[in-house]
């Protein structure tokens, strides 16, 4: 068995098998693209509960990810067959596609179409639809345009329709084939829709495309398993 006994994080969540992937996470949007992404892959893993009352602060989630924000990983059989580390759920959906050869693409026209759309969720939709989130309970101030709940509300709802647009006649965000592309994007859709309770404020019950979409990713099993790992009751 892998000793992973140098990363400081197993002290506090120990491995059960420290020859699978270990997965440091909580099912928010975030977490569950990359919980999705394992389900889908078939690769061996292990999820660890990170309880966003601090524990992702601790100095042991620490020592893996500095910026002390889950999804992070340990694969202990790395490039190399070294244990590797990695936290962003971007690089880890990009890392593990390469690993299991699969969501990536065929060719490398279509492997750049997957990289432009996992981009875009990274700098948009998440990051505004994150932000909407926070601010959409928050007490409203009278400040017009310059509101944060007005600026990031008209600024997700224009990602939304973005979103619309690309998937006309298309079963997925790069085409005919699922990639990590709508791995990283459908569990914040998902969000607005279930969790925010917002919809229609930012436009998705008029977004007939991506509501088709969402439906036809959250309809793969994988998909329903991942939102409940790591299992927020655990």
């Amino acid at each position: 068995m892998t000793d992973l006994s140098a990363f400081p994080i197993t002290a506090k969540w120990p491995p059960e098998n420290a020859d699978a992937i270990q997965l440091y996470s909580f099912p928010t949007p975030n977490g569950i693209k990359v919980s999705a992404m394992l389900e889908e892959t078939g690769l061996d893993y292990e999820p660890h509960l990170v309880r966003l009352n601090g524990e992702q602060k601790s100095e042991e989630f620490l020592s893996l990810n500095p910026n002390n924000k889950i999804p992070a990983i340990i694969d202990p059989n790395g490039p190399d067959g070294k244990p590797l580390p990695l936290f962003e759920s971007g690089a880890i959906l990009i890392y593990l596609a390469d690993k299991a050869g699969a969501f990536f693409g065929a060719t490398e026209p279509e492997r750049y179409h997957i990289l432009q759309w996992l981009m875009f969720q990274m700098g948009g939709v998440g990051p505004m639809f994150g932000q909407f989130g926070q601010y959409r309970d928050a007490e409203k101030t009278d400040l017009g345009e310059k509101d944060p709940r007005t600026r990031y509300t008209n600024e997700s709802r224009r990602l939304m329709g973005v979103l619309d647009e690309a998937l006309e006649g298309k079963a997925y965000l790069a085409g005919d084939t699922y990639s990590i592309a709508d791995i990283a994007t459908w569990p914040w859709v998902r969000g607005v829709r279930d969790f925010y309770k917002a919809g229609d404020e930012l436009g998705l019950t008029e977004s007939e495309n991506v509501t088709r979409w969402l439906n036809r990713c959250l309809d793969r099993p994988a998909s329903q398993k991942a939102l409940t790992i790591p299992s927020p009751d655990g």
